[in-house]
Protein backbone atom coordinates (compact mmCIF):
# COMPACT_ATOMS: atom_id res chain seq x y z
CA UNK A 1 0.00 0.00 0.00
CA UNK A 2 1.22 3.48 -0.92
CA UNK A 3 -0.03 6.50 1.04
CA UNK A 4 0.56 10.21 0.42
CA UNK A 5 0.06 12.45 3.47
CA UNK A 6 0.20 16.26 3.41
CA UNK A 7 0.82 18.63 6.31
CA UNK A 8 -1.65 21.26 7.54
CA UNK A 9 -3.19 22.92 4.47
CA UNK A 10 -3.25 26.62 5.33
CA UNK A 11 -5.73 28.95 3.66
CA UNK A 12 -5.82 30.08 0.06
CA UNK A 13 -2.12 29.54 -0.61
CA UNK A 14 -2.25 26.03 0.82
CA UNK A 15 -5.21 25.06 -1.33
CA UNK A 16 -3.47 26.45 -4.40
CA UNK A 17 -0.29 24.50 -3.66
CA UNK A 18 -2.26 21.28 -3.35
CA UNK A 19 -4.17 21.90 -6.58
CA UNK A 20 -1.03 22.86 -8.54
CA UNK A 21 1.10 19.94 -7.37
CA UNK A 22 -1.28 17.03 -6.87
CA UNK A 23 -0.94 15.68 -10.42
CA UNK A 24 2.85 15.74 -10.17
CA UNK A 25 2.74 13.95 -6.82
CA UNK A 26 0.34 11.35 -8.17
CA UNK A 27 2.56 10.72 -11.19
CA UNK A 28 5.67 10.33 -9.03
CA UNK A 29 4.29 8.24 -6.16
CA UNK A 30 1.13 6.54 -7.52
CA UNK A 31 -0.52 6.58 -4.07
CA UNK A 32 -3.38 4.21 -3.27
CA UNK A 33 -4.67 6.63 -0.62
CA UNK A 34 -4.24 10.36 0.04
CA UNK A 35 -4.62 12.12 3.41
CA UNK A 36 -4.23 15.77 4.47
CA UNK A 37 -4.76 17.81 7.61
CA UNK A 38 -7.43 20.48 7.02
CA UNK A 39 -7.67 22.30 10.34
CA UNK A 40 -6.33 25.54 8.79
CA UNK A 41 -7.72 25.15 5.29
CA UNK A 42 -10.23 28.03 5.45
CA UNK A 43 -8.49 31.34 6.11
CA UNK A 44 -6.12 29.65 8.54
CA UNK A 45 -8.94 28.16 10.60
CA UNK A 46 -11.20 25.09 10.46
CA UNK A 47 -12.76 23.63 7.32
CA UNK A 48 -15.95 24.78 5.66
CA UNK A 49 -17.98 22.53 3.44
CA UNK A 50 -16.80 23.84 0.07
CA UNK A 51 -13.14 23.38 0.94
CA UNK A 52 -13.69 19.81 2.12
CA UNK A 53 -15.46 19.12 -1.18
CA UNK A 54 -12.58 20.82 -3.00
CA UNK A 55 -10.11 18.35 -1.48
CA UNK A 56 -12.43 15.42 -2.12
CA UNK A 57 -12.66 16.37 -5.79
CA UNK A 58 -8.87 16.40 -5.96
CA UNK A 59 -8.93 12.78 -4.83
CA UNK A 60 -8.23 12.94 -1.11
CA UNK A 61 -9.67 10.09 0.94
CA UNK A 62 -9.46 11.55 4.46
CA UNK A 63 -8.99 14.99 6.02
CA UNK A 64 -7.86 15.10 9.64
CA UNK A 65 -8.30 17.95 12.12
CA UNK A 66 -6.96 19.51 15.29
CA UNK A 67 -7.67 22.29 17.75
CA UNK A 68 -9.13 24.57 15.04
CA UNK A 69 -11.33 21.92 13.43
CA UNK A 70 -14.58 23.47 14.72
CA UNK A 71 -13.60 27.15 14.40
CA UNK A 72 -15.78 27.56 11.28
CA UNK A 73 -18.45 25.15 12.49
CA UNK A 74 -21.40 27.40 11.56
CA UNK A 75 -20.30 27.21 7.91
CA UNK A 76 -19.28 23.56 7.95
CA UNK A 77 -22.53 22.18 6.55
CA UNK A 78 -22.74 18.40 6.80
CA UNK A 79 -19.02 17.63 6.87
CA UNK A 80 -19.18 16.23 10.41
CA UNK A 81 -22.50 14.38 10.03
CA UNK A 82 -22.49 13.02 6.47
CA UNK A 83 -21.16 9.42 6.52
CA UNK A 84 -19.70 10.03 3.05
CA UNK A 85 -17.72 13.06 4.23
CA UNK A 86 -13.94 12.72 4.21
CA UNK A 87 -13.53 15.05 7.23
CA UNK A 88 -12.77 13.64 10.69
CA UNK A 89 -11.82 15.33 13.98
CA UNK A 90 -9.75 14.34 17.03
CA UNK A 91 -11.22 11.19 18.56
CA UNK A 92 -10.37 12.04 22.17
CA UNK A 93 -12.45 15.15 22.82
CA UNK A 94 -13.91 15.08 26.34
CA UNK A 95 -17.58 14.36 25.73
CA UNK A 96 -20.70 14.42 27.88
CA UNK A 97 -23.87 12.44 27.17
CA UNK A 98 -25.85 15.67 26.95
CA UNK A 99 -23.30 17.36 24.68
CA UNK A 100 -21.99 14.93 22.06
CA UNK A 101 -19.13 16.25 19.94
CA UNK A 102 -20.00 16.33 16.21
CA UNK A 103 -18.16 14.05 13.85
CA UNK A 104 -15.99 10.98 14.22
CA UNK A 105 -12.37 10.52 15.16
CA UNK A 106 -11.54 7.84 12.63
CA UNK A 107 -12.46 6.70 9.15
CA UNK A 108 -12.23 3.42 7.28
CA UNK A 109 -11.52 3.56 3.54
CA UNK A 110 -11.69 0.57 1.21
CA UNK A 111 -10.30 0.80 -2.32
CA UNK A 112 -9.01 -1.76 -4.79
CA UNK A 113 -9.18 -4.58 -2.27
CA UNK A 114 -7.25 -2.67 0.41
CA UNK A 115 -8.62 -1.41 3.72
CA UNK A 116 -7.11 1.57 5.54
CA UNK A 117 -7.99 2.92 9.00
CA UNK A 118 -7.11 6.57 9.72
CA UNK A 119 -7.30 7.75 13.35
CA UNK A 120 -7.06 11.38 14.52
CA UNK A 121 -6.05 12.17 18.12
CA UNK A 122 -4.93 15.34 19.87
CA UNK A 123 -2.85 16.32 22.88
CA UNK A 124 -4.13 18.70 25.53
CA UNK A 125 -0.67 20.07 26.31
CA UNK A 126 -0.49 23.80 25.42
CA UNK A 127 -3.91 23.50 23.74
CA UNK A 128 -7.10 25.38 24.59
CA UNK A 129 -9.40 22.40 24.06
CA UNK A 130 -10.03 19.81 26.75
CA UNK A 131 -9.26 16.28 25.59
CA UNK A 132 -8.87 12.88 27.18
CA UNK A 133 -5.37 11.45 27.57
CA UNK A 134 -4.24 10.71 23.99
CA UNK A 135 -2.15 7.67 24.95
CA UNK A 136 -4.99 6.04 26.86
CA UNK A 137 -7.48 7.05 24.18
CA UNK A 138 -5.58 5.52 21.25
CA UNK A 139 -4.97 2.37 23.32
CA UNK A 140 -8.71 2.08 23.93
CA UNK A 141 -9.54 2.63 20.26
CA UNK A 142 -7.04 0.02 19.07
CA UNK A 143 -8.13 -2.54 21.68
CA UNK A 144 -11.70 -2.24 20.42
CA UNK A 145 -10.83 -3.07 16.81
CA UNK A 146 -12.27 -6.39 15.70
CA UNK A 147 -11.81 -6.23 11.92
CA UNK A 148 -8.55 -6.54 10.02
CA UNK A 149 -6.92 -3.63 8.20
CA UNK A 150 -4.11 -3.57 5.69
CA UNK A 151 -2.78 -0.44 7.38
CA UNK A 152 -3.52 1.87 10.31
CA UNK A 153 -2.39 5.51 10.15
CA UNK A 154 -2.52 7.95 13.08
CA UNK A 155 -2.47 11.78 12.94
CA UNK A 156 -1.35 12.99 16.39
CA UNK A 157 -2.08 16.72 16.62
CA UNK A 158 0.22 18.03 19.33
CA UNK A 159 2.58 20.84 20.31
CA UNK A 160 5.55 19.05 21.88
CA UNK A 161 8.07 16.87 20.09
CA UNK A 162 8.52 14.45 23.00
CA UNK A 163 4.86 13.43 22.93
CA UNK A 164 5.07 12.34 19.30
CA UNK A 165 8.27 10.34 19.67
CA UNK A 166 6.90 8.60 22.76
CA UNK A 167 3.63 7.91 20.94
CA UNK A 168 5.57 6.30 18.10
CA UNK A 169 7.38 4.07 20.61
CA UNK A 170 4.10 3.31 22.39
CA UNK A 171 2.39 2.31 19.12
CA UNK A 172 5.35 0.56 17.50
CA UNK A 173 4.08 -2.63 15.91
CA UNK A 174 0.44 -1.70 16.58
CA UNK A 175 -0.03 0.85 13.79
CA UNK A 176 1.65 1.37 10.44
CA UNK A 177 2.43 5.09 10.66
CA UNK A 178 2.10 7.83 13.29
CA UNK A 179 2.86 11.41 12.38
CA UNK A 180 2.57 14.81 14.00
CA UNK A 181 0.66 17.88 12.86
CA UNK A 182 0.06 21.36 14.34
CA UNK A 183 3.42 23.18 14.54
CA UNK A 184 3.57 23.85 10.77
CA UNK A 185 7.33 23.19 10.83
CA UNK A 186 8.50 20.03 9.09
CA UNK A 187 10.94 17.97 11.14
CA UNK A 188 13.94 16.03 9.88
CA UNK A 189 13.48 12.82 11.87
CA UNK A 190 11.44 10.51 9.64
CA UNK A 191 12.26 6.88 10.46
CA UNK A 192 10.86 3.40 10.98
CA UNK A 193 10.77 1.99 14.52
CA UNK A 194 12.04 -1.58 15.15
CA UNK A 195 8.60 -3.24 15.02
CA UNK A 196 7.56 -1.52 11.80
CA UNK A 197 5.89 1.78 12.70
CA UNK A 198 6.93 4.72 10.55
CA UNK A 199 7.00 8.18 12.14
CA UNK A 200 7.83 11.83 11.68
CA UNK A 201 7.44 14.37 14.49
CA UNK A 202 5.72 16.93 12.25
CA UNK A 203 4.64 16.90 8.61
CA UNK A 204 4.96 20.67 8.35
CA UNK A 205 2.62 23.05 6.54
CA UNK A 206 1.23 23.31 3.04
CA UNK A 207 0.75 27.05 2.81
CA UNK A 208 2.50 30.42 2.56
CA UNK A 209 6.29 30.19 2.76
CA UNK A 210 7.12 33.71 3.95
CA UNK A 211 4.87 33.80 6.96
CA UNK A 212 4.57 33.25 10.69
CA UNK A 213 3.34 29.66 10.29
CA UNK A 214 0.71 30.96 7.86
CA UNK A 215 -0.02 34.44 9.20
CA UNK A 216 1.60 37.78 8.44
CA UNK A 217 4.60 38.69 10.57
CA UNK A 218 3.01 42.10 11.20
CA UNK A 219 -0.02 40.50 12.84
CA UNK A 220 2.02 38.13 15.02
CA UNK A 221 5.10 40.10 16.05
CA UNK A 222 3.42 42.65 18.40
CA UNK A 223 2.25 39.91 20.78
CA UNK A 224 5.70 38.30 20.75
CA UNK A 225 7.29 41.65 21.57
CA UNK A 226 4.88 42.65 24.34
CA UNK A 227 3.28 39.45 25.60
CA UNK A 228 -0.17 40.98 25.09
CA UNK A 229 -2.83 41.20 22.39
CA UNK A 230 -3.17 44.97 22.80
CA UNK A 231 -1.23 45.83 19.67
CA UNK A 232 -1.26 44.85 16.04
CA UNK A 233 -4.04 43.67 13.75
CA UNK A 234 -5.97 40.44 14.08
CA UNK A 235 -4.04 37.44 12.73
CA UNK A 236 -4.13 37.61 8.93
CA UNK A 237 -3.31 34.83 6.48
CA UNK A 238 -0.55 35.38 3.93
CA UNK A 239 -1.36 34.93 0.26
CA UNK A 240 1.84 34.50 -1.73
CA UNK A 241 4.71 32.13 -2.45
CA UNK A 242 3.91 28.67 -1.20
CA UNK A 243 5.42 25.51 0.18
CA UNK A 244 3.98 21.98 0.26
CA UNK A 245 5.17 19.46 2.82
CA UNK A 246 4.29 15.93 3.86
CA UNK A 247 5.41 12.33 3.60
CA UNK A 248 5.04 9.35 1.32
CA UNK A 249 4.96 5.90 2.89
CA UNK A 250 4.86 2.33 1.66
CA UNK A 251 3.24 -0.30 3.86
CA UNK A 252 3.46 -4.08 3.59
CA UNK A 253 1.60 -6.50 5.87
CA UNK A 254 0.69 -3.60 8.14
CA UNK A 255 4.29 -2.46 8.60
CA UNK A 256 5.94 0.65 7.19
CA UNK A 257 8.78 -0.38 4.88
CA UNK A 258 9.57 3.03 3.37
CA UNK A 259 9.09 6.65 4.42
CA UNK A 260 10.10 9.74 2.43
CA UNK A 261 9.81 13.37 3.43
CA UNK A 262 8.24 15.67 0.80
CA UNK A 263 8.89 19.39 0.36
CA UNK A 264 8.00 21.48 -2.70
CA UNK A 265 8.86 25.17 -2.51
CA UNK A 266 8.05 27.92 -4.97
Amino acid sequence: MKVLILGDVFGRTGRRMVEQNIDTLRAKYAPDFMIANSENITGGKGPIEKHVLFMKELGFDVLTGGNHVFSNFKDSGDIFSDPLSIQIRPANYSEHQDYPIPGKGWKIIEKNGQKLLVINIMSGTFMNDSVDNPFQSIEKILSGITEKFDAIVVDFHRETTAELVNMAYFLDGKVSVVYGTHTHVQTNDERIFPKGTGMITDLGMTGPLWSSIGHTFESRLPKLLTGTKLFGPKAEQVVGEGVLTGIFVEIQAGKCVYIEKIRIQE
